[in-house]
C-alpha cells in the first residue's frame, strides 16, 4: 500500500441561531461541495500514479470549519460511487483551532465558535488554523 497527501482549504462559514432550517440545507450542500473537491483531488492523484483502487482516505477537519462529520461521511460515499475510490474507508479526525487573542496577546486553542479566550474571556480573536479540511493521507493499491 502506498500513501499520497494533499490539502484542501475551505473558508469559514457563519450561521446565526435564527436560521436553523437554512443552516441544515446549506451545511449539507457545503459538505457535498467539499467532498466533491476532495474526490477531484483524490481522482487526480490516482490517475497521476496509475492507481487501480483507493482503499482509504484520512481527512482532518478543523474545529471551526463548520463541517459536519456525519454529512461528510454521507456525501463522500455519494461522490465516490463508480470510481476508484468507491467503498474506500473514510477516516476523519477533528483538529482544535489555534487563535490569537488580541486583548491579552496569548496564543490559544479554540474548540468551538462561541469559545472565548481561556485567559481573559475575550472574543476578540484571530483564527490562525482549524477552519479548514485537509486530506492527510490517501491509501492506494
Amino acid at each position: 500500500m502506498s500513501h499520497l497527501m494533499t490539502v484542501i482549504k475551505v473558508p469559514r462559514c457563519v450561521f446565526t441561531e435564527d436560521m436553523p432550517a437554512i443552516k441544515n440545507k446549506i451545511t449539507t450542500m457545503h459538505e457535498l461541495t467539499l467532498c466533491q473537491s476532495a474526490f477531484d483531488i483524490i481522482e487526480q492523484q490516482a490517475q497521476a500514479n496509475n492507481v487501480k483502487r483507493v482503499t482509504g482516505v484520512w481527512l482532518e477537519i478543523g474545529a471551526l470549519s463548520c463541517i459536519e462529520e456525519s454529512a461528510v461521511h454521507f456525501c463522500f460515499e455519494i461522490v465516490c460511487r463508480g470510481s476508484v475510490a468507491e467503498g474506500c474507508e473514510l477516516h476523519i479526525t477533528t483538529q482544535p483551532a489555534q487563535a490569537w487573542c488580541w486583548d491579552c496577546s496569548q496564543a490559544i486553542t479554540v474548540s468551538a465558535h462561541d469559545a472565548g479566550c481561556p485567559h481573559c474571556q475575550s472574543h476578540n480573536l484571530r483564527v490562525d488554523s482549524g477552519d479548514s479540511m485537509q486530506i492527510k493521507q490517501i491509501e492506494i493499491e
